[in-house]
């Protein structure tokens, strides 16, 4: 049997050589390499951001930048430890000047991030991010449920993924509390949600 790690890391190496991604020559250029994911391959929680910064083009790992310090500080809010969920984003490339992703790079990669779901079944998918949480959404049949971040941050929602239930809650993009440090309260609050599933 293949085991987790096995096909993560086929997924890898097909991002890795995706010459026809629009971010693939940028990618190329600045000598950065493709954000596949991060943590534990067995997770029950895994983490969607929306697409890697510099500091993670640059490493390989996502949010392992200043938004991820916020990651990790709202981790540790609740005593889940970054090594025991798994990290990605939607687009596995950066975008140039850190723009949002466009939707024809959405369409490329998010049959990686459907790929990687259904290798490791998260119980749990919280989305970092608008466009994370618009792809979750309408992927594991929630479209009807979609509505702005502000309104439904730190609520679950009971989707429907092939391998049975899954519970997606949208959160605030961790990048949130560097521009406003005062949503950081808001952020530890929404994360509680999470606690039970530690």
């Amino acid at each position: 049997m293949v085991s987790n790690a096995e096909e993560l890391a086929k997924i890898k190496e097909e991002v890795t050589a995706l010459a026809l991604s629009p971010l693939y020559a940028y990618r190329t250029e600045n000598g950065y390499v493709p954000v596949i994911g991060d943590g534990d391959h067995e997770a029950s929680v895994m983490f969607v951001g929306e697409a890697p910064g510099e500091t993670e083009a640059k490493t390989g790992k996502p949010f392992c930048g200043r938004a991820g310090r916020v990651l990790d500080e709202l981790l540790a809010s609740i005593g889940m430890d970054r090594k025991s969920v798994y990290v990605t984003n939607l687009v596995k490339d950066r975008p140039p000047g850190n723009r949002d992703p466009e939707q024809a790079e959405i369409e490329l990669y998010g049959p990686f991030l459907d790929r990687q779901i259904a290798v490791m079944k998260p119980r749990v998918i919280a989305t970092l991010g608008r466009h994370s949480m618009r792809y979750v959404f309408e992927r594991y049949g929630l479209a009807s449920e979609l509505q702005i971040v502000s309104k439904i941050h730190g609520k679950e929602f009971k989707g429907s993924a092939p391998y049975g239930d899954v519970t997606v809650v949208a959160l605030y993009h961790p990048a949130v509390a560097l521009y406003n440090g005062g949503m950081k309260g808001q952020m530890k609050e929404d994360f509680q949600i999470l606690k039970k599933y530690i």
